[in-house]
């Protein structure tokens, strides 16, 4: 899901984002309780949503310059770190490419899920962080006082290493990604519906 993006100047080599952005969006995640949803942030051309590669990558204060860690899936790895907020660190990025038109995206997900058995017990627990979490970094204006702009989330989003298929109802399939409308009575269920090393990742699936 995106949440928000920042369009770069496309003519520049390099671009510079602040890092408070960042260590708000993770500081509501460190406050929560949550073993598999996280907020994680990438780099991707505007026009069409591939990644931006990285060339280079640096973390800069006042004082001090540390190096930024990234995945060839040009995700940010940025640690959360009180000081570099007060510090006003900035990231400063080199695509591989200086002529990609990039965006940054804030990507709500779970994608760490060694020794989680792939079941509707575990879709209904992954299911109920990712839109927790989602509610959270929504803030408190939007969520007490407007919820009716909050996203309705109806269940989940899983991608597959490989194209698959469920005879289970309230699951459909187009290849590698599978759209689970997670029901109440799941948490009951764990019956496992296939290997968890086939998933890539599990999104929120947004109804409206």
């Amino acid at each position: 899901m995106l949440l928000s993006s920042t369009t770069f100047n496309a003519s520049a080599r390099e671009f510079v984002m602040s890092y408070d952005g960042f260590y708000d969006r993770l500081k509501v995640v460190n406050k929560g309780d949550f073993q598999y949803a996280r907020v994680n942030f990438y780099i991707s051309d505007i026009g069409s949503n591939e990644r931006c590669a990285i060339k280079s990558g640096t973390i800069l204060t006042e004082n001090n310059e540390y190096p930024l860690n990234y995945t060839e899936q040009a995700q940010l790895l940025l640690p959360f770190d009180k000081q570099l907020d007060t510090d006003k660190a900035v990231i400063v990025i080199e695509p591989q490419n200086p002529m990609h038109d990039c965006q940054l995206k804030l990507q709500i997900e779970a994608n760490e899920l060694d020794g989680l058995v792939f079941s509707k017990q575990s879709l209904f627990t992954v299911h109920t962080e990712l839109e927790t979490l989602l509610n959270d970094l929504s803030g408190f204006f939007v969520s007490k006082l407007m919820w009716f702009l909050l996203p309705e989330q109806k269940g989940v989003v899983v991608t597959f290493n490989k194209p698959m298929q469920f005879t289970e109802q309230n699951v459909h399939c187009e290849q590698q990604v599978c759209y689970f409308a997670v029901a109440d009575d799941w948490q009951a269920d764990n019956h496992k519906l296939a290997e968890i090393t086939d998933v890539v990742k599990i999104t929120p699936w947004i109804s409206k």
